[in-house]
């Protein structure tokens, strides 16, 4: 891995009541690249995801061993509201709140103590123009966000996200609810982001983890459907000449 790591796990796993979801897993996530996780159903993907915001701590009889560290801080000692700003989340379905253009961009920095019109005013358009939806809306901001093609609504759901100037942005498959054209708007707009963030996505879609990720994590269950981390790798060396033979057959379509 080339550059910095800003997320690093070490020996994680993580359990649902007494059921292991995923075991052992080690793997340091480098800034400002773009990191796709990918395997078949049920492996994990989304569940190590949610874990470094740690929307996991929602879900009843969740218990964790192991480390996560951002920027060498252990995310479980964080206040979880700044774990939250900093890394931020955008959904497989858009879910814009029934509120404005506006107000759903502005939302957290809102929820966070702003009130400066002007300054969100300002955090609104610098949102939505590195969302690339700016050109679209600025002449409707007062709309509904709901009023929104679904593409538009998954990249409004992603300037919401940057208002709080997080350093890493989570998405959880967010293109495979939307058709070709805003898929590809999206994966777009994915591959400009990483100038400013670094971004994790899981994706069951292989050819786009090919497309838009620098690097990426393949993830495997057997029959204990324990989630385990099989490879990870640059992208075009998982694609082209992965170490593990599992990886060569999920790759090659012979399973998942």
């Amino acid at each position: 891995m080339t550059g910095s790591a800003i997320l690093k796990t070490n020996g994680f796993n993580l359990y649902y009541g007494s059921f292991k979801a995923l075991e052992d897993i080690n793997i340091d996530i480098p800034e400002n690249q773009v990191t796709a996780i990918i395997g078949p159903s049920g492996c994990g993907k989304s569940t190590f995801l949610r874990t470094f915001n740690r929307m996991n701590d929602l879900i009843p009889n969740v218990k964790v061993e192991g480390k996560i560290k951002m920027a060498d801080q252990d995310i479980f000692d964080m206040d979880v509201v700044e774990l939250r700003r900093r890394i931020g989340m955008v959904f497989q379905r858009p879910n814009p709140f029934p509120k404005s253009i506006f107000d759903n961009v502005t939302y957290g920095p809102r929820a966070n103590g702003l009130r400066d019109r002007a300054k969100l005013e300002e955090i609104a358009e610098r949102s939505l123009r590195g969302a690339a939806i700016w050109d679209e809306v600025k002449d409707d901001l007062n709309k509904s966000g709901l009023a929104l093609s679904g593409g538009q609504q998954q990249r409004l759901c992603i300037a919401r996200a940057l208002a709080v100037e997080p350093e890493v942005i989570l998405m959880d498959e967010p293109a495979s609810a939307l058709d070709p054209i805003a898929t590809l708007r999206i994966e777009e707009l994915i591959r400009s982001l990483k100038e400013q963030y670094t971004i994790v996505i899981v994706t069951h879609n292989m050819q786009q983890a090919a497309r838009v990720s620098d690097y990426t994590a393949f993830f495997y269950t057997d029959e204990s459907r324990t989630g385990i981390l099989v490879e990870f790798a640059l992208t075009k060396e998982i694609f082209t000449n992965p170490k593990d033979k599992r990886t060569e057959d999920y790759i090659t379509g012979r399973f998942g």
